[in-house]
């Protein structure tokens, strides 16, 4: 049986599941974006990030998502930052104690080689050099965003 839909989400197709239920499907459902039920045939979604990385916790709750995402088997995630939200990629970030850190959350990602490209044009505007990005982030273009756009099944911006 498939999970229930959430009533407030109905609309979108937005489908609310704990794990434990998508593996209790029954082999002969189809399940939304993937394979055979119980599986995850390599689901890929993309992440675009808008927000700075602190003021709002819009960037902080896309990267807590992305890093629940990685743990996942089967799936694929990548991450855009445009916007104020290159801000996230920021080397040397110091945050007070106790704080939530976006450069640590990134390096968490990149430990999991998981790919994250920073809007070039963005950058430029904010006068945000190249040797200013974490290790790991990649300076980015709309191009590779809109390849990144095409391929994936998934794409949630925040």
């Amino acid at each position: 049986m498939p999970p229930p839909q959430d009533p407030h989400c109905a609309n979108w197709g937005v489908v609310v599941a704990q794990k434990s239920e998508l593996t209790n499907w029954a082999s002969s459902e189809p399940r939304p974006g993937g394979g055979a039920s119980g599986t995850i045939d390599n689901m890929t979604t993309l992440l675009i990030l808008n927000d700075p990385p602190y003021g709002t916790e819009r960037s902080y709750n896309a990267l807590r998502l992305a890093l629940a995402l990685a743990k996942v088997e089967g799936t694929e995630v990548r991450v855009f930052l445009m916007g104020d939200a290159i801000g996230c990629a920021k080397r040397d970030q110091k945050t007070p104690d106790g704080y939530y850190n976006l450069e640590r959350m990134l390096k968490g990602l990149v430990a999991k080689s998981i790919p994250i490209g920073a809007c070039g044009t963005c950058m430029d505007a904010r006068g945000f050099g190249d040797a200013e990005l974490t290790e790991g982030v990649h300076r980015s273009s709309m191009a590779e965003l809109a390849a990144w756009t095409l391929e994936c099944d998934r794409v949630l911006v925040f």
